[in-house]
């Protein structure tokens, strides 16, 4: 049994840095699409939101966690939130007035969110290096931070009432404005760093706030720090934390950190300002317990250890973490112990999940069960209540290995990585039209795939429904005069749930939902063991829908990177084994695909960006493995076989390298939001393979112009050769309904076709 090292030593107190808002059967969800539908009213929204924000305060009050957070809620995201909160907002969004009232606050906020005619939305992309997207403030020189919001004091002034304390969490100021954009009208140069100063002063007014109702201690998110561009901010964090520390009338500060190691020089930083806290990442990146023994401890500042994984779902080793903690205790003079990160990035609770093998589940614990292992920790290391370790141990040592996948990969020279340089892949002339994979997700076709699964419905009566959908999606996409076809995907729940319920070595829940961002959730398989294909995934449907047309239509696959980047993954083996071995299953359905004779095989990397790593250090092995895997997967098929990717939102400049190396003929990729900056980025580099640059953003409602579609495009002419360039949306179509998607196929096209005829001088 292992003997507590804190059993007479000071108090450690447990807590977490947030949890997941979305409710346990996605209440949150139906709500905000009953509003956007006008089916329930503003009072009627926030009365559901209120609803859950009192659940997550009870849940965390019955697992035994001693601190609870607040504000950790949105409507859609939380950096979206402070911009509002300190009225960062781009002026092509009108300013409501304060008695407007919550109808016309929450329209202004969703439409910075999901825009609106003459205003487009705000840049989405990837939070760090989750699944979780923020929306990307927009600032200038004009840009003037004010207060002029109260939801963190309403809500804990909420909380207070309800009868629970908590602890008010707020993005951090350094983390807002690094991740903040420069506006188009912003002078070159100009960073939004620049604003810092003005805002600190705002911070310094709610947390005045924030004390005056009573606020004991506020928690200031900085993962920023754990990237180089923060780490290179030492100066502005200290500046930023000089300034918020010697404010005269606040509640105590956490400072807290995730998704890495800060490094010594930002701590030491944190130690010697008046920081009262700060919280430390200590499951993600192991140099965080080096970091503190280099500047010799915490001292009189306080820390939140976090032992317990908030991104992933295997059970946390309590006395391992017992351990770990125990030795935290001579660093610090006030320990307490919690969560890695928020639990927003994992499902609910486990014991819904009745399906699951029960030796992969004895391995498992989603928000829920970490809540209680955080509790059980701060226990035993306060109380010295090591009874209840007793009979406990660290996750079950259970092996999942396939011999004969490991011996296929072992035999794998290195031919099977490598295309062949002399290709002959069909294109169908200039500005070539198509669209990224799916089609509208029908409440018609979620209804059907659900009695299927449950048997409620014959599979002879299910696959009718899905081929007369097939029939429907390609006379569309013909009757529109798209180029290249898809088959619209109707049979498919998500791009990885499908193919994980279709592979050996994946589990899928059936309420594992996790917020990807506003409304939208996901259902993150989970990777437990080596991965094989026992059967063709696609190729039925792929080739019932090339029997519909003589135009191509694409087989769609979702790539190695992005089978691990949105599923929980195993730890016992390196990331880029496991992506090897996924490889290699998809490059068995890519045969049998191109066997069908199907010559378009789009392979989606949509989480390459996303997945690349905060440290610059540790990027080129990332790339070497994740271009490694995709190239096994599409590296067997014939010069005549054209392999298209996809990548969704994120800042791809910086991984340009590692997109020209995956060796795909055709790459789309979101632009329109972030207003075609990856076409002039390809362009000055002579980018020689097929691209299609997201003409239109499809996350929001509005249906693009023919002339606003044409002017994207004739940016892009003016950076990449036309015969090159393909014209498509800027993601799949699946959440939106087919009135819109139909209208903006229709003007994509008519944009291409007037671009194609000016070229062609006629």
């Amino acid at each position: 049994m292992t003997t507590n090292p804190a059993a007479t030593g000071p108090s450690v107190r447990s807590t977490v840095h947030g949890y997941p808002r979305i409710g346990p059967d996605r209440e949150l969800k139906r709500a905000i699409e009953s509003y956007w539908k006008d089916a329930i009213t503003a009072q009627e929204l926030e009365a559901i939101a209120f609803g859950l924000r009192e659940d997550v305060y009870a849940r965390l009050r019955r697992a035994g966690v001693d601190e609870i957070p607040s504000n950790t809620f949105s409507y859609y995201d939380q950096v979206l939130d402070t911009a509002v909160l300190f009225d960062l907002v781009p002026e092509r969004f009108d300013s409501p007035e304060p008695a407007d009232g919550a109808d016309e606050r929450l329209r202004r906020y969703f439409a910075l969110a999901r825009g609106e005619q003459g205003a487009p939305p705000l840049e989405m992309t990837k939070w760090f290096d989750t699944n979780y997207h923020y929306l990307v403030p927009e600032l200038s020189p004009s840009s003037r931070p004010r207060l002029v919001g109260d939801k963190p004091v309403r809500e804990f002034r909420e909380a207070t009432e309800a009868g629970y304390h908590t602890r008010p969490v707020l993005v951090g100021p350094l983390t807002f404005l690094l991740l903040a954009k420069a506006a188009t009208q912003a002078p070159e140069g100009w960073e939004p760093i620049g604003l810092l100063d003005d805002l600190l002063d705002a911070y310094v007014e709610l947390l005045g706030d924030l004390r005056a109702v009573g606020a004991t201690e506020v928690q200031l998110d900085e993962p920023i720090l754990t990237t180089d561009e923060g780490r290179a901010a030492v100066g502005h964090l200290e500046r930023a934390y000089r300034r918020l520390g010697e404010a005269t009338d606040r509640p105590s500060l956490l400072v807290s950190t995730y998704f890495g190691s800060i490094g010594p020089d930002a701590l030491r930083v944190l130690k010697d300002s008046r920081v009262e806290a700060v919280g430390l990442d200590l499951v993600t990146d192991s140099e965080g317990t080096r970091d503190l023994v280099a500047i010799s401890g915490l001292g009189s500042t306080g820390l939140v250890a976090g032992v317990v994984d908030g991104r992933n779902v295997w059970r946390t080793d309590p006395p391992a973490a017992v351990a770990e903690s125990g030795t935290l205790l001579a660093l610090t003079e006030e320990l307490r112990v919690g969560t890695s990160c928020s639990l927003l990035h994992v499902p609910i609770d486990l014991e819904v999940e009745t399906s699951l093998a029960p030796e992969l589940r004895a391995t498992l614990a989603f928000a829920e069960q970490k809540t209680r292992e955080v509790a059980l920790l701060g226990r035993v290391l306060s109380e010295g209540a090591d009874t209840e370790l007793q009979g406990i141990s660290g996750p079950k040592d259970v092996s999942f290995t396939d011999a004969r996948v490991r011996a296929r990969l072992d035999a794998l020279g290195t031919d099977a990585y490598q295309r062949p340089q002399d290709r002959n892949v069909p294109l169908s002339g200039r500005l070539t039209t198509t669209t990224i994979g799916s089609f509208p997700q029908t409440s018609e076709l979620r209804r059907a795939r659900a009695a299927h699964r449950r048997g409620e419905l014959p599979t002879e009566e299910y696959e009718a429904l899905m081929r007369a959908e097939i029939d429907r999606v390609i006379a569309l996409q013909e009757e529109i005069g798209l180029d290249v076809l898809v088959h619209g995907e109707p049979e498919r729940n998500d791009m990885v749930q499908y193919f994980a319920e279709r592979l050996k070595g994946y589990a899928t829940t059936e309420n594992g939902w996790v917020q990807s961002y506003g409304s939208r959730c996901v259902r993150p398989p989970i990777l437990f063991g080596d991965v094989s294909r026992p059967e063709p995934m696609t190729v039925e449907w792929i080739t019932y829908a090339q029997s519909r047309t003589d135009k191509p239509v694409k087989g769609m696959l979702t790539g190695p990177v992005t089978m691990l980047a949105w599923s929980f993954v195993r730890t016992d083996q390196p990331l880029g084994e496991t992506a090897r071995q996924v490889g290699l299953a998809l490059r068995d359905e890519v045969a049998d695909l191109e066997r069908a004779g199907i010559r378009h095989i789009q392979v989606d990397e949509a989480a390459l960006r996303e997945s690349l790593p905060l440290r610059a250090a540790q990027r080129p092995r990332y790339l070497e493995w994740a271009v490694a895997s995709f190239r096994l997967a599409t590296s067997g098929v014939a010069p005549t076989t054209t392999i298209h990717t996809h990548m969704c939102y994120s800042e791809f400049n910086e991984i340009i390298g590692g997109i020209e190396a995956l060796d795909a003929d055709v790459t789309s990729v979101e632009a329109a939001r972030s207003r075609m900056e990856l076409v002039e980025e390809l362009g000055g580099r002579g980018y020689g393979r097929g691209i299609g640059p997201g003409v239109y953003d499809i996350h929001s409602p509005r249906v693009p112009s023919v002339e606003e579609i044409e002017a994207s495009l004739r940016h892009a002419v003016s950076h990449v050769d036309p015969a090159k360039l393909w014209v498509n949306p800027d993601c799949g179509l699946k959440t939106r309904g087919y009135a819109e998607v139909e209208q903006a196929l229709r003007n994509m096209v008519e944009a291409a076709r007037r671009v194609r005829a000016d070229l062609s001088g006629h």
